[in-house]
């Protein structure tokens, strides 16, 4: 039988590594401008401030689980989109955003008065308008997804960003304080809305269909479900080390986990917000739907792997280098974590898989039991501090790995042992970097800062620590690269396809 690919998959590999693309300048754009517009706010304002915004941010990420209520999946999980579809997700949206805004509108002060603030009151009034324009845009943007103009998508959140980021700058710079913060969200969310109207052609009708309506809810429901519990697992391990270790933990902590989530970020959430269009149109041709997901994941950990590896090496330049001395304490939370963004580099893929099969309910049992091994693993490790704590959050994650891939191998009909055997060469490579790392740091840097020790500007001005990380980086990507070539050129020839792909002068097929 003939291996070679058809139009209609060629078509969809080359939509699936464009949208991939333009999610990776949105991460890495959007990333870079939230961190300068950061730094310049934080030199501008008082630590009140982003206390007050912040947990005004919390109550709007608590709120808005409901209006990601599973709807935009659904859509773009369904192999069929009647009108009605479309319209019953907006208006049910567009109720959701109206209700919750008016209850926080509503509850401002009794909320103001629960955390002793009284500032927070009018902070969370103005975010209820955010609230209501957030539930404008989720039936717009699942349709651009589902067509894969991730350009469009790209669009909204660097347009949103920087103009966001010049009015929050703007305003400190004329002595709004605290408004400033709450301007450039504001700026930043409505224009992203417009964005997306502008870019999509769909406008919705007046009609509202109950029987479309518990068609989507049916398959949303399970993904509300992991929303609250996600956001509990997430938020619970903040809680419990700041109650019982107390807010310098929490500190280290959470420079540590910023570390981690910004770099998932940028390194995998590019490729997994591409995954649900692409695997929902081959949910229904299985042989290709494997394929696809083991060239993903594949792909992913080559890139990952080495990233996260650097990472715990380099931990000590990294912090010093990032947020100074008086974080060190944070470099072992770091190199703990790292082991974490391996195994999520591989694993956010497995909710696009189960939600393109319609499996949303594995999501849930499996966050059920992160949530649990967390609990059991918290109670049994805080007598000994964050670092116990954090290894036993990253053992969590490579318990509940295997049982959500011996699921997703149960359903798509992929032997486990296969699907593991193909990041041993990356890890392994991944693996061998380390010893390079560590033979070039005390041959190479070791000396070079032993001649340059009376040069003490270049420590105090980061130049000889961005320095140290420029050069061992090159020693441990060059190591990598030597060795993926020699023991997978497989993965060698997967990067050259793709290579192909983005240059090719083929139009995309818009289909709905």
């Amino acid at each position: 039988m003939s291996t070679k690919p058809t139009k209609n998959s060629t078509n969809l590999k080359q939509e699936a590594v464009k949208g991939a693309l333009w999610t990776a300048i949105q991460n890495w754009v959007s990333q870079a401008g939230s961190l300068v517009v950061f730094f310049v706010l934080a030199r501008l304002l008082q630590p009140e401030s982003f206390g007050l915004v912040a947990l005004a941010n919390g109550c709007l990420a608590f709120m808005q689980i409901f209006l990601e209520q599973g709807f935009a999946q659904a859509l773009i999980q369904r192999k069929t989109l009647e009108p009605e579809h479309l319209d019953t997700s907006f208006w049910t949206n567009v109720a959701i955003g109206v209700t919750g805004a008016s209850l926080s509108f509503l509850v401002a002060d009794w909320v103001a008065v629960g955390f002793d603030q009284p500032q927070l009151a009018p902070v969370l009034r103005w975010f209820s308008v955010i609230f209501l324009v957030i539930s404008l845009r989720g039936t717009q943007q699942a349709l651009l997804e589902r067509q894969f103009n991730f350009k469009a998508i790209a669009a909204r959140t660097i347009v949103g960003t920087l103009v966001g980021g010049i009015v929050g700058i703007s305003m400190a710079l004329t002595g709004w304080g605290v408004w400033s913060l709450v301007g450039q969200q504001l700026t930043s969310r409505i224009l992203g809305t417009l964005v997306l109207w502008v870019a999509s052609d769909w406008r919705p009708r007046l009609r509202f269909s109950l029987s479309h309506f518990k068609q989507l809810f049916s398959f949303g429901s399970s993904l509300l479900a992991v929303n609250f519990i996600g956001f509990f697992n997430t938020r619970i391990n903040d809680f419990l080390i700041g109650y019982f270790l107390g807010p310098v933990a929490l500190g280290y902590y959470a420079i540590a986990y910023r570390v981690l989530q910004v770099s998932t970020q940028l390194l995998v959430r590019t490729t997994s917000s591409v995954a649900l269009p692409a695997f929902s149109r081959l949910s229904h041709d299985l042989p290709r739907f494997r394929s696809a997901f083991c060239s993903v994941t594949r792909l992913t950990s080559a890139i990952a792997f080495p990233i996260f590896t650097g990472m715990a090496v380099l931990a000590p330049q990294l912090v010093l280098l990032l947020f100074g001395q008086t974080w060190q304490p944070a470099v072992p939370i770091i190199r703990l974590l790292a082991i974490s963004g391996m195994v999520r580099s591989i694993s956010f893929f497995k909710s696009s898989v189960l939600i393109a099969i319609g499996q949303p309910i594995w999501t849930v049992r499996l966050k059920l039991l992160s949530v649990a091994i967390n609990l059991i693993g918290f109670a049994i490790t805080y007598r000994w501090g964050l670092q116990a704590v954090t290894a036993a959050i990253v053992i969590g994650g490579l318990v509940v790995f295997p049982v959500g891939q011996w699921a997703v191998s149960r359903l798509i009909a992929l032997p486990l042992k296969q699907y593991l055997q193909q990041f041993a060469m990356p890890l392994l490579s991944a693996i061998a970097m380390i010893p390079v790392m560590i033979l070039a740091q005390r041959a190479v840097i070791s000396p070079v800062e032993i001649l340059l020790l009376n040069r003490q500007w270049l420590s105090e001005s980061g130049l000889f620590d961005l320095l140290s990380l420029g050069v061992l980086s090159s020693f441990g990507a060059g190591s990598y690269l030597i060795l993926i070539r020699l023991l997978s050129p497989q993965i060698f020839c997967d990067f050259l396809e793709i290579g192909r792909l983005l240059l090719s002068k083929k139009s995309r097929k818009k289909t709905v």
